[in-house]
């Protein structure tokens, strides 16, 4: 069995190593998805000990949530595993739009404990702001439900400095989930330490940089999914962030790990970093994930690695 660690406050305890669903049933996020492929790579992070699924409303729309919930039913194991889920897109005819009205986030987490198949949800997120609601209202609503036993701790995502320190107000606030890699840092200049000084836990996102951090591509690589539209991945910026990966390469060969395994550790490594949520498209591929857990590093091989990427 894997160390579980404490996601900050929240009393939930996780393996460091858990699992992005965007590809369980995120139709409008990949091509050709398959189901049972989703629900099996669901069925086997489970029996592996990953016990931390990170979900949303938007993946599918509806779609992630519902079939993770299947897969609990069947397997019985809702109460051994910690569910993050998040809401916030709102469909307005043909555009979406976001909403943190204390209303809409009500019906949101009724609506994710429908999908879900369960009577309670473990970490729930407010997935992006809007521009209207006060922030220290959307997660006052928030505050409600978790004192109502229906969510148990209190997400926000995507938030500016400014409105996360509005939203934390009142120091409900007790996971942020944002953007953060060896090639997008800007979380280092005040949200990472914001979270530090108020006991927050940083889950990053995007974490393997699509994949490009795991040392998958060459420069002849092509992309045709969400990927092609990143800003890691255009022309030039490409093949120098190739030519720091070839850095990587070195330092994980001299351990003899992988460079996703690598990279991942140097997360679990940072102040305020408990739990990441690598995904996976394959079961085989959150198995493997796990073996960050075998990789230490050194002060120095911390600092070397940053410093790649400075």
């Amino acid at each position: 069995m894997t160390n579980k660690v404490q996601i900050g406050k929240t009393g939930l305890y996780v393996n460091p190593i858990g699992l992005g669903t965007n590809a369980v049933g995120g139709h409008n996020l990949y091509p050709n998805l398959n189901e049972d492929t989703g629900k099996e790579l669901v069925r086997t992070a489970l029996k592996n000990d990953i016990n931390f699924l990170d979900t949303a409303y938007i993946y599918g729309p509806e779609r992630s949530e519902e079939l993770i919930g299947e897969v609990l039913k069947e397997t019985g194991l809702r109460s051994e595993t910690i569910i993050a889920t998040k809401g916030a897109h709102k469909f307005v005819g043909e555009n979406t739009v976001f909403d943190n009205s204390p209303a809409f986030l009500k019906q949101s987490v009724e609506d994710s404990l429908k999908r879900l198949q369960t009577d309670y949800i473990d970490l729930y997120y407010i997935h992006f702001p809007d521009d209207s609601t006060p922030k220290d209202e959307a997660v006052g609503m928030l505050k409600d439900l978790k004192d109502q036993g229906k969510i148990k701790a209190i997400g926000v995502s995507n938030f500016s400095m400014d409105q996360l320190k509005e939203a934390n107000k009142d120091g409900y606030v007790d996971v942020y989930q944002g953007e953060y890699s060896l090639l997008a840092r800007d979380a280092e200049k005040e949200l990472l330490p914001y979270a530090v000084e108020h006991n927050i836990s940083f889950v990053p996102y995007f974490p393997l940089a699509s994949g490009l951090l795991a040392g998958k591509y060459t420069k002849d690589t092509a992309f045709n999914d969400l990927r092609a539209n990143s800003p890691h991945f255009q022309a030039g910026v490409f093949k120098r962030n190739l030519e720091k990966v070839e850095e990587l390469k070195k330092i994980a060969a001299e351990k003899n790990v992988e460079v996703a395994h690598l990279v991942l550790a140097w997360y679990l490594a940072q102040p305020a970093i408990d739990v990441l949520i690598p995904g996976a498209k394959r079961a085989e591929q959150a198995i493997d994930n796990l073996k960050t857990l075998e990789v230490s590093l050194t002060a120095e091989e911390i600092k070397n690695i940053s410093s790649i990427f400075n």
